[in-house]
């Protein structure tokens, strides 16, 4: 099937166009996906009157094809005092924070399966896929207030040495750049690592800023690097922010937040209970970890793996095996040491273990309620690339609130 425009539409974009229509329907917002949406749920008729294939039906009947949207953790706000697009969207760390402040997610694009997966089962909503492509940008909305995206860090080419808008072609910098350039939201906020300060000897985000500022002409205060474990989450996680206002906003100077709590440990977001042997290291592991630091404390370096004791700050959670060896906890309330997964030697019984998903849920301020569908090695690399969502709302507030848009 293609759409109204002429691209090809998958069932994954079927997904992505209905449930979209229906989080928007009756808005303004609903535009770019209704005639699609309406098509796929049978109406062909549009011809002679759009929408008359709605008119007739009863009023679940599309509701009933997508019977997850009936109960969804997140729901938008009924009454939203503003509203954004979410990029790159991964688990949707962006969404609870701005739901947080009073927002509604009127688009949304991530284009790895797993992560759509559990974004849709949190949010009703099955997100766009990959959003270098006209077929997922012509689907965005105009007239939102701010664009939220935590894009990943690409070297530019810089061929020109002019460092502006055309250089960044080819990244998914530029991506959000052109979103921008075409939609003229109100402001945006973006995500990154820490490094993309000194990425490329600093060039790569002269670049950037010099393309928000000067090729976009938005007012783009110098970026800051913040740490999640200051604002309530024991995971020292620092990520550098970049927000941005359009001129006819009157924006003038931006503050970036004071931390607000930094009191939280490891034992504060524990299992409440005994976990599966599965998390538990076996004696093998342990050995190879145990030898391996040994290695690298002889050579001088500080490579190896980390105890976080009950008390401790967790190091930053991120994809591969180091996110979680830089973050062995010691729990010894496991009863019964037969494993439950293929092993080599036996479950140790120092109690040394890896965090749960859930453990690193709560890192990144994700709450209990969130459901995590997906098997555990998709759920670290999740919860590994989100944003820790109490650092961005509390920098969003202090967006939000210079834009009087709460």
């Amino acid at each position: 099937m293609k759409n109204l425009t002429g691209f090809k539409i998958g069932l994954n974009d079927e997904s992505a166009i209905v449930t979209h229509y229906l989080q928007n329907k009756g808005t303004i917002f609903e535009k770019p996906f209704k005639k699609d949406a309406l098509r796929i749920l049978g109406c062909e008729d549009l011809d002679k009157e759009e929408g008359f294939c709605y008119d007739v039906q009863e009023p679940q009947a599309e509701y009933s094809l997508f019977p997850e949207l009936d109960d969804i953790p997140f729901p938008a706000p009924e009454n939203p005092k503003f509203t954004f697009i979410d990029l790159f969207a991964g688990i949707g760390g962006f969404r609870i924070a701005m739901q947080n402040l009073g927002g509604k997610c009127v688009y949304s694009s991530e284009w790895d399966a797993q992560a759509q997966k559990t974004y849709k089962a949190n949010y009703g909503e099955t997100p766009y896929g990959d959003i270098t492509k006209e077929s997922t940008k012509q689907y965005i909305p105009d007239e939102f207030d701010v664009l939220c995206a935590g894009f990943p860090c690409q070297a530019f080419s810089l061929a020109g040495k002019r460092r502006g808008f055309e250089e960044t072609r080819g990244t998914l910098f530029f991506d959000v750049a052109e979103i921008i350039r075409r939609k003229r939201p109100k402001a945006f906020f973006l995500e990154n690592v820490k490094g993309l300060k000194i990425h490329d000897k600093g060039k790569t985000l002269d670049t950037i800023l010099n393309v928000l500022r000067n090729d976009l002409d938005y007012y783009v205060p110098d970026p800051e690097i913040v740490n999640a474990m200051n604002f309530g989450v024991p995971q020292h996680r620092e990520r550098i922010y970049i927000v941005g206002f359009r001129k006819d906003q009157n924006v003038k100077s931006f503050e970036y937040p004071k931390p607000t709590d930094n009191t939280k440990r490891f034992i504060d977001i524990r299992e409440e209970n005994e976990v599966s042997p599965k998390y538990y290291l076996s004696t093998q592991y342990q050995h190879t970890l145990y030898e391996h630091k040994k290695r690298h404390e002889s050579k001088g370096n500080g490579f190896g793996y980390e105890i976080i004791p009950d008390d401790g700050v967790a190091n930053a959670i991120v994809v591969g095996g180091m996110g979680r060896e830089r973050n062995i906890v010691i729990d010894k309330r496991l009863t019964d040491f037969t494993p439950v997964t293929n092993i080599k030697g036996e479950i140790n019984h120092d109690g040394w273990r890896r965090m749960t998903p859930r453990e690193w849920a709560r890192l990144q301020g994700f709450p209990d309620s969130f459901i995590i569908p997906v098997a555990d090695a998709s759920a670290y690399k999740q919860f590994g690339n989100s944003v820790a969502i109490p650092a961005i709302q509390a920098t969003a507030e202090n967006e939000l609130k210079l834009l009087n848009l709460i």
